[in-house]
C-alpha cells in the first residue's frame, strides 16, 4: 500500500492508502473524492481529473500532446497540472501531495 496526501476543492487534505495500481484518478475517485468529477473515466478526453501535484516525490510519465492540449483549455492551469487518469499510480507515487483542481 501507498499513502497519497489529497486536499479537496475546500483545501482540506485527506491522508489515504491504497494499492499502487491502476491510474492516479482510479485511487481518488475510488477513495471517495466527489471533487474529482473524471467525466470521461480516464480517456484522456474532458480533463475534469485535473489536479496539482504539490510534491516532487514522483517522476510521472511525460505530459502527452493530447494532455497538454486539454490543460491548455483550463483556467486552472499552473505549475505541476496534470491529468489524473494520465499518471499510473506506481510505488513511486507513495507519499504524493497533490490538490484537486476545479472542472472549468
Amino acid at each position: 500500500m501507498i499513502k497519497l496526501h489529497i486536499k479537496n476543492l475546500s483545501g482540506t487534505e485527506q491522508t489515504v492508502e491504497v494499492a499502487p495500481d491502476g491510474s492516479l484518478m482510479e485511487a481518488i475517485r475510488d477513495s471517495g473524492f466527489q471533487d474529482l468529477l473524471a467525466l470521461c473515466g480516464g480517456c484522456c478526453s474532458c480533463a475534469t481529473c485535473h489536479i496539482v501535484v504539490e510534491s516532487d516525490l514522483v517522476a510521472p510519465e511525460p505530459m502527452s500532446s493530447e494532455e497538454d492540449e486539454l490543460l491548455d483549455g483550463s483556467d486552472h492551469r499552473q505549475a505541476g497540472s496534470r491529468l489524473s487518469c494520465q499518471i499510473p499510480l506506481t510505488d513511486a507515487c507513495d507519499g504524493l501531495r497533490l490538490r484537486i483542481v476545479p472542472a472549468d
